[in-house]
């Protein structure tokens, strides 16, 4: 039996399938043996339960189940585990039971074909858990040189894509998949056409290096196909180019979300579709809330900072209020999550980016040239990477601009607030230096182990700052190095004075930003 390491050695295609269906669930499997598993790969397939076993949820979900694929149903071999502890498989019921014999019947002559090539099927069936986090951490777990994702789970396919390195295959029906290569580092900067056609390849089929990648085209082999996506789209965010941001027309924004067909998150007053503009992804969110929205618009059309995710544009018609923006590559805090890209993320990294989203909430307090702007929503879900690789601070839905002839909907009042801006730009303070307690111990506050248990990221950290117990709060997964350690305590002593700060000494961004960057005289100022 091959060892671990063995097996992370092997190139892994990972296949997530819609395991509701019952009718045209293989077709993301069958594609990938055909197209783009070799020989001696490794294949994972993630069947995605949905809802099934609903009135047992209280007590056995979420449920990650694994099969071995035997030909014989009592030789299955399968462990679930829930959110707290294990599972006895057998108090799932029939229904579990009906989806195991259902798996092995449709699976089995895969299995066979599988051997004959000498690559691994290994079968995982989940439900009541995300198909992004699921495939996420079987990538993390594994080789992945592929995803293939199954038609009914492309909504997910921008999450997933923006947070691996490997290619990604969409289904779009028998035998036609659009491709999405690989963002890693390769010397031709096209993954897919850098697959080499050797005797590794799967028998009687056509490497995907003699397809072409520089042109939107279809590829023919037999009845099958394979659907590319152009080569080489601009990257640059839209937000900075020249005539953006701008109005459009309401059948603009139909035309970029291809008649609002992907809706990518959906809650009260609030809905956000992804779409396609000169060929570059963004976003489109749908506000119902009409004050809301005006007080977007207005913000974000006064904003422009690099380190800000602005608008693209909007369209305001009678029935609709939407904001379009960049499409952003990945959430900051699903990157302190996962293992592999923390530990990526060195602390010079992390304290470069303590200086970028400072800097952006200092532009916001200080520069801005109509009034102070207050985010109050500072946190690393709320921070995203841009294409260019640069961090942006984003979701502006709570935002005030404390101005008071700067109207919501273009009617003046011409009556200014004059609020304790002290203490309302506190907030951001305060949360920035929540922020910072997220940089250096690698947790996200909204995530954090012990919140059930009445404990917050805040109550977990502040003792720890306050007795410069700084190694203790440190991100483990790091290596300890000297130079290092000076940012990180430099990030420690401003998040202590963010989070300790009173209503009777009220600090600036701008000298907690000081603090991050090591002036000893903002030190002792404070």
């Amino acid at each position: 039996m091959a060892s671990e390491a063995e097996s992370m050695a092997r190139e892994c295609v990972i296949v997530v399938i819609d395991g509701k269906r019952s009718q045209r669930m293989v077709e993301p499997l069958d594609w990938a043996l055909k197209h783009v598993v070799r020989r001696k790969n490794i294949v994972i397939v993630v069947g995605i339960l949905g809802d099934m076993g609903k009135k047992h949820a209280t007590r056995c979900f979420p449920m990650n189940m694994r099969i071995n694929i035997s030909g014989i149903l009592e030789k299955l071999e399968f462990s679930i585990s829930s959110g707290h502890a294990e599972v006895n498989p057998r108090d799932l019921g029939e229904e579990i039971e009906r989806k195991k014999e259902q798996f092995q019947a449709i699976l089995q002559p895969f299995s066979k074909q599988c051997k004959r090539n000498e690559v691994t099927l290994d079968v995982k069936l989940a439900a009541g858990i995300c198909p992004k986090e699921i495939t996420l951490k079987e990538v993390e777990n594994a080789n992945t040189r592929w995803i293939v994702l199954d038609s009914h789970l492309k909504k997910y396919r921008m999450c997933i894509y923006w947070n691996v390195e490997c290619n990604v295959a969409v289904m779009k029906g028998k035998d036609v998949a659009t491709l999405m290569p690989s963002r890693a580092t390769n010397p031709d900067n096209s993954p897919v056409s850098s697959e080499q056609a050797d005797a590794e390849t799967w028998p009687n089929d056509r490497s995907l290096n003699d397809q072409e990648i520089g042109n939107q085209n279809v590829i023919e082999e037999g009845e099958s196909s394979i659907q590319q996506t152009p080569r080489g789209p601009s990257w640059y965010p839209l937000q900075f180019r020249p005539g953006f941001p701008r109005e459009f027309l309401f059948s603009e924004i139909e035309e970029i979300t291809n008649g609002f067909s992907d809706i990518i998150y959906q809650e009260e007053n609030l809905e956000v579709y992804e779409g396609v503009l000169q060929n570059t992804p963004v976003i489109v969110r749908s506000v119902e809330d009409d004050e809301q929205f005006w007080s977007m618009l207005t913000i974000l059309s006064h904003v422009r900072h690099r380190n800000i995710l602005n608008i693209v544009g909007y369209c305001c018609s009678a029935t609709n209020r939407l904001l379009i923006f960049d499409y952003p590559c990945l959430c900051f805090a699903t990157k302190l999550q996962r293992d592999v890209s923390a530990i990526n993320l060195s602390w010079r990294a992390r304290w470069y980016i303590a200086i970028e989203i400072g800097g952006s909430l200092r532009y916001l307090h200080e520069e801005c040239p109509d009034g102070p702007i207050v985010h109050q929503s500072v946190c690393s879900s709320n921070i995203v990477y841009s294409h260019g690789c640069s961090v942006m601070l984003c979701n502006f839905m709570r935002a005030k601009w404390y101005k008071g002839d700067v109207p919501f909907n273009g009617n003046s009042t011409g009556k200014c607030p004059n609020l304790e801006e002290d203490k309302q730009l506190y907030v951001d303070i305060h949360d920035y230096g929540l922020f910072l307690v997220e940089l250096i111990s690698g947790k996200v506050a909204g995530c954090f182990p012990h919140e059930n248990e009445g404990q917050s990221l805040k109550d977990w950290a502040l003792p720890l700052l306050e007795s410069s117990s700084v190694t203790q709060l440190m991100d483990p997964r790091l290596a300890d190095k000297e130079d290092d350690l000076k940012m990180v305590h430099c990030m420690a002593r401003a998040a202590l004075f963010c989070l300790k700060n009173d209503s009777y000494r009220s600090i600036s961004i701008s000298e907690v930003l000081a603090v991050v960057q090591g002036d000893q005289r903002a030190v002792l100022r404070l």
